[in-house]
């Protein structure tokens, strides 16, 4: 009996790490652009937009790790798949609700910050991810 046990839940493992789902969607760079923020030559148009993200995940286990949030699953079951990117696009459709387009305009995000709320239990995990930033024009 034990043994039987111990092939189902080798088996379950091996088939979890074949077949599952795997997530890591923040690309953490070392490029940068260097602006200038003491002259005026720009305004603050809009300060504490966010957008977000959620993503579920069936027999898996999520995590965050401060800037990075990560799943591993078996079967993802809501959500997007690259998260921070839908939580940009969220923050940038948040933006244009109450500033108008950003089409033609000299934007930037200042202040960005990341966010993560995980939840686990035996079967189902999910994972939320936010995203909050100052916007900036420039003219």
């Amino acid at each position: 009996m034990k043994a039987k046990l111990l092939v189902l839940v080798s088996s379950l493992f091996l088939v979890t790490f074949i077949v599952g789902c795997a997530g890591n969607g923040l690309y953490l760079s070392s490029n940068q652009t260097l602006v200038n923020l003491e002259e005026s030559n720009y305004r603050i148009v809009a300060t504490n937009v966010s957008g977000q993200s959620t993503a579920g995940y069936l027999l898996g286990v999520s995590w965050s790790l401060g800037a990075v949030t990560e799943s591993l699953a078996l079967l993802r079951v809501a959500g997007p798949g690259p998260q921070y990117q839908a939580a940009l696009d969220e923050l940038w459709e948040n933006f244009e609700q109450q500033h108008g387009s950003v089409e033609g305009r000299s934007l930037g995000l200042v202040n960005v910050r990341y966010d993560a709320d995980v939840l686990n239990t035996i079967l189902y995990t999910e994972s939320t991810v936010y995203v909050t930033a100052d916007v900036v024009e420039f003219y």
